[in-house]
């Protein structure tokens, strides 16, 4: 490869600083277990929990109060703003973390930073994992929450949502929610889905060396959540599933995100389905986003936006 074909880990100039240094962080990949060691698996997920839980400091003073329930036994987060009409609205939200991390006090932090955007009450789902759970375990208690949130909201207050993995996940529930003769919510939102997990879009090779936050294929945590499953299965991909009959889909993605591919391709698969679906792809956008630079508010806008507009606010 000659320089004149390396893309500069530099950000464009125009960045604030702030966005700047997120993406302009190094890359350090490390080798991931294979499928069949469940042990390594589990000190390894130990490990990057770990690193998970440090990245995502717990914000001071949001105006979010949560409580731990258990919706048919399923432990989930009941993120309220204090704006929100506790018996109003609800976002279903489905945290990432690549099918095996954001377990608890995780799944707490980024369900009530995504409650505190939009200002309704969002049920943030500890789902199971593997190694100990793999799939279809984490589709088995998202659809039992799902049941129950039903039985609580007419489906036109409940939007369903995640991002990365979450964004597999959410799109999944759908898929086995219309096949079990389930209505659609009010709306969908995919943030960066992990929409093909054989991981066959163009951007696996483009950007990875430049993607921060999402650098390198899964192509073993994928194995090891399917359990010898076929990765094309939808409820696995979601990209390769009949969409006819999804609700309205939000889907957010950026030109230096491992996921360009799943999204742009998820959002053109929903539009061959006959789904209203609008697609957003943020200039310098890493997987991750921007964190706290001032380039991820009109992304956080346009959640806030989508999500408010569709149940009604």
């Amino acid at each position: 490869m000659t320089d004149a074909q390396i893309i500069p880990p530099a950000g464009p100039a125009y960045l604030s600083a702030a966005a700047r240094a997120i993406i302009e962080q190094p890359i350090e990949r490390t080798a991931m277990p294979p499928a069949t060691d469940a042990d390594a698996w589990r000190r390894r997920i130990a490990e990057m929990n770990d690193d998970m839980a440090g990245f995502i400091a717990e914000p001071r003073d949001l105006p979010v109060r949560s409580e731990l329930t258990h919706p048919a036994g399923v432990p989930t987060w009941v993120a309220v703003p204090d704006e929100a009409d506790r018996d109003g609205p609800v976002q279903l939200d489905i945290h990432g973390g690549g099918m095996i991390l954001g377990a608890g006090e995780v799944t707490r932090i980024m369900g009530e930073i995504d409650a505190a955007n939009t200002g309704i009450v969002h049920w943030a789902v500890d789902y199971r994992m593997p190694p100990d759970h793999p799939f279809p375990a984490a589709l088995d208690d998202l659809i039992a929450v799902y049941r129950a949130l039903l039985a609580e909201r007419d489906p036109s207050q409940i939007v369903v949502g995640g991002g990365s993995a979450g964004g597999n996940l959410a799109a999944a529930l759908l898929l086995r929610a219309k096949a079990e003769g389930l209505p659609m919510p009010a709306g969908l939102l995919l943030l960066t889905p992990e929409s093909d997990l054989i991981e066959s879009g163009d951007s696996f090779i483009t950007l990875k060396d430049v993607s921060v936050g999402m650098d390198e294929s899964l192509a073993e945590v994928n194995r090891l959540y399917a359990a010898g499953r076929d990765l094309t299965d939808p409820l696995l991909s979601p990209l390769f599933g009949d969409l006819r009959g999804l609700p309205p889909t939000l889907l957010i993605t950026g030109t230096r995100d491992l996921y360009l591919s799943n999204t742009v391709r998820m959002h053109r698969a929903l539009r061959d389905a006959g789904v209203w679906a609008d697609l957003h792809v943020f200039d310098a956008r890493p997987h991750g986003g921007f964190g706290g630079a001032p380039e991820e508010e009109p992304v956080q806008a346009e959640i806030r936006a989508f999500v408010r507009g569709r149940v009604g606010l």
